[in-house]
């Protein structure tokens, strides 16, 4: 719930595009979930007028998609799309962790070969909620020891509108596999091996856009809502 939410102040079409925003990359507004005017304008106590600015503003960010007679939808993305955006999250990432083997602390190398051994414990469990959260970690942990502001928002932001199609994704062997993977992208930070450490972080998240017939799956197999969202 946010602030005005709580308080039952006016929202601005700004912040409740800034809710909104935040609410489709968190997953709170799965792909397909209808948007609905006068519900959105109940939540956010405003007239429609606020609530049609901030959808255009969405529809224009590619968040969300508005066709004629059928209203808003948060957009689902194609499988081409899924593709080209992980191609796109594989280069900021590898850049990330190149820059990440001239600037990253030994305290946050530890840290993060922590979170790649509760991933290991979350693959031994079968655990894949356990295994998304602390893989997610690792990999922002990453983004921030590359000490670049910029490029830190631009992959958590790309990260965030490609996480349920990751989850939908990730299987056993998947996450077996990214053990060694991630060990070998943090030792290469470690002994400060730029070149090891772009193209180790860049083919892991390769192999994710690389399989076009498991994305076409999870597309398919994505959740969607099953009620107006307001």
């Amino acid at each position: 719930m946010t602030l005005h939410e709580k308080a039952g102040a006016k929202a601005s079409s700004e912040e409740i595009v800034q809710i909104l925003e935040d609410d489709i990359l968190n997953g709170r507004l799965p792909p397909g979930t209808k948007l609905d005017e006068q519900a959105l304008a109940n939540r956010f106590n405003v007239s429609r007028t606020p609530v049609r600015e901030a959808i255009r503003e969405l529809s224009a960010n590619n968040l969300v998609e508005v066709r004629r007679n059928l209203g808003a939808t948060v957009k689902t993305l194609t499988a081409a799309e899924v593709i080209d955006m992980f191609l796109v999250l594989a280069e900021l990432e590898g850049l990330a962790a190149r820059l990440c083997a001239r600037r990253m602390s030994i305290e946050e190398i530890e840290e993060a070969r922590a979170c790649n051994r509760a991933c290991a414990e979350a693959a031994a469990n079968n655990d894949y909620a356990g295994f998304l959260a602390a893989n997610a970690e690792l990999h922002a942990l990453i983004q921030r020891g590359a000490r670049s502001q910029f490029l830190a928002t631009e992959a958590a932001k790309l990260g965030k509108r490609l996480a349920g199609y990751r989850r939908a994704i990730t299987h056993p062997r998947q996450m077996a596999s990214s053990l060694d993977v991630h060990e070998r992208i943090l030792s290469a930070i470690s002994a400060g091996d730029e070149a090891a450490a772009q193209s180790a972080m860049r083919a892991h998240v390769d192999v994710i856009a690389g399989s076009a017939a498991d994305i076409v799956m999870a597309l398919g197999n994505a959740p969607t809502a099953k009620r107006d969202i307001g």
